[in-house]
């Protein structure tokens, strides 16, 4: 007899989580090309404007140790709820401010705000679903970088209308009121873990609340859990560091001009977008640990494409090769990593934001350091190795995690949907 697949459900509850992603990714990719425009109306060099990089992950890192309490002490509900209102006042300062210590704050509250929504979601989508958890993360993500690519669209139309890139961002504030409205609907209880006073009347703290400190990972954090937050820093470190840099080396390599450099990593996002929908089903019937050590291998094929390249439409076409396996690779970690960690969703997720905080404080940085002393070509040797050990992280996690499973060390797992 063919056993069955676990199924997605597209509920009320995961329509009001989609929300989150939605939020976030609208604001990263009308954002981030506004950045340049964003410099001119405040008269910043380019070195003042990247610190918009290091300000969100300055908030991602704050976040990671923000969100588990939060859901431990006034529920999930009413985390989501207050991160919808962070990201509304952080927009707020963001586009009045009128000057380079007031627009960092800005986008230091809006980090704060968009990561507190993701680290929330994600456990909560990953609880509801169960064994369909990988899907549903997944097409989340996809949901957020699909609805992103129409950010830098937005922005071109607005500014082409004379209106500045400001309205476009601002879509971001109307976005977190719809998904805050959507997120009130929802019945606490379940997944929508409750406050943990009030979770269970002798005291039990709720499933899937934290009981320890973000940095311990002394109870119940088995092996692979560390083999996938390094493969998530991975995933984050590909992702950021080629975004920021890929302009470079394309103008580098093929003599394209800044406008259409610039384009190419659009390619990238619509690589990223795509992939989501097509593993999200996909992770249902294959093992989520060997899509993701494929996901790896993938982007070292991209990379491949985009180095050696010399002409602009090579280069777009290796950018969207490795968006096929940069999109992958986050959504599959993050789940992965919260089926290894049964019961603590919450702490799991707080240690993967701090993780990514950190590499996108890093990785961008890093590279570009090492662009200025040898080049971006060169520098860009990074990109493989850093997939290799993603790979191999993946490989590794998703091996012990088997074992974990099938050795009957914890009944949760399994039904966490580890195949």
């Amino acid at each position: 007899m063919t056993p069955s697949h676990p199924r997605l459900r597209r509920d009320r509850f995961t329509v009001a989580l989609y929300g989150c992603f939605v939020v976030w990714g609208w604001l990263l990719y009308s954002f981030n090309p506004s950045v340049p425009l964003l410099a001119d109306d405040l008269d910043l060099t380019g070195a003042q404007a990247g610190l918009h990089g290091t300000a969100m992950a300055a908030g991602a890192i704050l976040t990671a140790f923000l969100t588990p309490r939060s859901v431990q002490t006034r529920g999930r509900r009413w985390t989501l709820l207050a991160s919808c209102a962070v990201v509304v006042v952080g927009i707020t300062v963001l586009l009045t401010a009128g000057s380079l210590a007031v627009s960092l704050l800005g986008m230091f509250v809006l980090a704060i705000g968009g990561n507190l929504a993701i680290s929330s979601a994600q456990p909560g989508l990953a609880q509801h679903h169960g064994p369909a958890a990988s899907a549903a993360v997944t097409e989340a993500n996809g949901v957020g970088s699909g609805v992103g690519l129409i950010g830098p669209l937005a922005v071109g139309a607005c500014v082409a209308a004379g209106f500045g890139w400001r309205p476009a961002v601002a879509v971001t504030a109307a976005l977190a009121v719809v998904t805050a409205v959507l997120v009130s609907r929802q019945r606490v209880g379940g997944a929508m873990t409750p406050a943990e006073r009030a979770a269970l009347a002798d005291g039990t703290p709720a499933p899937d609340v934290p009981t320890v400190d973000v940095a311990d990972g002394s109870r119940r954090a088995g092996a692979p859990t560390w083999w996938f937050l390094a493969a998530i820093v991975a995933a984050i470190a590909l992702e950021n560091a080629t975004t920021y840099w890929a302009t470079d080396l394309v103008r580098e390599q093929t003599g394209a001009g800044a406008g259409i450099a610039a384009a190419t990593t659009a390619g990238l996002v619509a690589g990223m977008t795509a992939v989501r929908f097509v593993v999200a089903p996909l992770s249902l019937r294959v093992r989520p640990a060997l899509l993701l050590v494929v996901a790896f291998g993938v982007a070292i094929v991209g990379w491949a494409i985009l180095w050696t390249a010399t002409v602009p439409g090579v280069a777009l076409a290796g950018l969207v090769v490795a968006g096929f396996g940069y999109g992958a690779q986050y959504p599959l970690s993050i789940s992965l990593l919260l089926a290894a960690a049964p019961g603590q969703g919450d702490r799991a997720q707080a240690r993967a934001t701090l993780a990514g905080g950190i590499a996108i404080g890093v990785a961008p940085f890093a590279l570009g350091a090492l662009a200025d002393v040898v080049g971006a070509h060169t520098a860009f040797l990074v990109v493989p190795v850093i997939a290799v050990v993603g790979a191999v992280a993946s490989w590794v996690g998703g091996s012990a995690l088997r074992r974990e499973a099938s050795a009957g060390v914890s009944a949760d797992v399994r039904a966490a949907g580890v195949r």
